[in-house]
């Protein structure tokens, strides 16, 4: 493992990025005028201001939005909400350089892994407009001669948008796109450590002529402005990504007050390795998801379960594979591991590795934090000799921390995979397809890769299973997922009086 630097020049006239809540239509500071500072993981620097919202600007953004929904946004035909949509792409598109810089300063993650999200947005945007020019009901023309049914999909209202840091712009285009293709009006909350693209996306929404008040943006802390976009009455449903914990906290509010909730939640998601796999291919999809985003990212691959009969091969070439890794800052090109987002979690990532030890596992590779004058840097780390009882192999880390455990066969391998609170996602590999399906159909995950890992689609729905989350994101389904059924029941013709009829 080296650590790289960067050119100081590419810094040297960078200027703070400067930015604005946007709430019934308007750029505006927080109701106290209040600003803070975002230092960025990997520099030791500002490298943008924003301002610091309120309880009262939460406020507003929702009134806004429920008023939105009755407004100019409520008479736009499906093709109209559709062509904004992809005007809003276009002006993601036009931006990508400068909102994947602010992605990389505020995330610390390399600058070309933000550049490949951001853009990786527009795909996004316009599969959601097309989506919204097929959303459609259902009739029933099978009640008899005197009646018709018919089922429509409104708007489910106004949805409140709670997003993290590890990918900012990108969990939020799986959300709002989808959302607006459904007639709703939204209120968004970014994590406060990655308030940048999000904010930039309000300005590109306002020169795209979305109407005044249906996308609202209020930046500030969760107990600030995320926990009245829980429990405020005008809100109709919760979308929220980040921690199960979080997530059962936000859940119980809404559940008290039965609003719809969808939840992306943690995840600690197993590749099973079996003798027969494409070596060099299980090899590198190994590394790479358990160091992608710094490990940062809840279909992390951080824990792999591997036959017994290659075990001590297969790991010798994931530590040899690993020592290649590049850590660093995340502008330099050749860097594949940025930094940590925050000291908080450099901490509960090194409490983790300790842990390890502490109940008998080895460190073989990393397991160090990395001496820096201004960020937050891990060494790429595997623990072995790992047992599914012990906190690495079950726990989520978020991390670039690998857990290695082993298996005799499948149907341990299945147990193993199962045995953990969560069922996000995760991966077999083997050239028996008879080994993979059935492993693919009994390990419980909302996904499951074959041959492959973090491959995603815009068609393919994403979700968890478990303490993994509630609802799926994405697919075709997606804008159904913001909208109510309404059954219309029409009488034909003359109706008779049955009930009470003249004796």
């Amino acid at each position: 493992m080296s650590f790289l630097t960067a050119e100081t020049s590419i810094l040297a006239h960078y200027t703070p990025y400067q930015g604005m809540m946007l709430i019934d239509g308007e750029l505006c500071h927080s109701v106290t005028g209040k600003r803070v500072d975002r230092i960025g993981p990997a520099h030791g620097i500002v490298v943008a201001n924003y301002p610091e919202g309120s309880k009262e600007d939460a406020g507003l953004a929702i009134s806004a939005a429920h008023r939105a929904l009755d407004k100019e946004w409520a008479t736009l035909t499906a093709s109209e909400r559709a062509k904004l949509l992809l005007k809003v792409a276009e002006g993601i598109a036009a931006r990508v350089d400068e909102m994947a810089m602010i992605e990389c300063l505020e995330t610390g993650k390399p600058l070309s892994q933000a550049h490949g999200e951001v853009s990786g947005c527009v795909d996004l945007w316009r599969y959601a407009a097309s989506l919204a020019r097929t959303l459609h009901g259902e009739s029933y023309n099978n009640l008899g001669d005197s009646m018709l049914g018919v089922v429509v999909r409104q708007p489910v209202g106004v949805v409140t948008m709670i997003t993290p840091w590890n990918f900012p712009i990108w969990i939020l285009s799986q959300k709002l796109p989808f959302a607006l293709a459904a007639g709703c009006t939204v209120v968004i909350k970014p994590s406060e450590f990655t308030n940048g693209t999000t904010l930039m996306l309000g300005e590109i929404l306002i020169e795209a002529g979305l109407p005044r008040g249906v996308v609202n943006i209020v930046t500030g802390l969760g107990e600030e402005v995320g926990a009245p976009l829980s429990t405020h009455e005008l809100v109709d449903m919760v979308s929220f990504t980040g921690s199960t914990r979080v997530g059962t906290l936000i859940a119980a509010e809404a559940g008290r007050r039965l609003k719809k909730v969808s939840l992306e939640l943690g995840g600690k998601n197993p590749q099973i390795i079996f003798p027969d796999c494409d070596w060099d291919a299980a090899v590198d999809a190994v590394v790479f998801g358990v160091y992608f985003n710094a490990g940062e990212c809840c279909n992390s691959g951080s824990r792999i379960l591997v036959h017994k009969d290659i075990a001590d091969k297969f790991t010798r070439a994931v530590v040899e594979k690993s020592r290649l890794v590049r850590v660093g800052d995340p502008l330099n090109p050749e860097v594949k591991i940025g930094a940590i987002i925050n000291e908080n979690q450099m901490i509960t990532i090194e409490k983790a590795i300790q842990s390890a030890r502490d109940q008998g596992a080895e460190i073989l590779l990393g397991g160090e934090r990395i001496p820096s004058r201004q960020g937050l840097f891990l060494e790429p780390t595997i623990v072995g000799n790992v047992t599914p009882g012990m906190d690495i192999a079950r726990e989520e880390v978020f991390g670039p921390v690998l857990s290695i455990l082993t298996f005799e066969d499948k149907d341990q391998a299945i147990k193993i995979a199962n045995d953990t609170c969560y069922g996000l996602s995760a991966s077999v590999w083997s050239k028996d397809i008879d080994i993979c399906l059935e492993a693919a159909r009994k390990i419980k995950a909302g996904t499951v890769w074959v041959n492959t890992f973090l491959d995603g689609s815009p068609e393919l729905p994403f979700g968890g299973f478990n303490q993994s989350g509630l609802g799926r994101e994405l697919g075709r389904h997606a804008v159904e997922d913001y909208t109510e059924q309404k059954t219309i029941q029409l009488h034909i013709g003359e109706r008779t009086n049955w009930w009470l009829a003249k004796s």
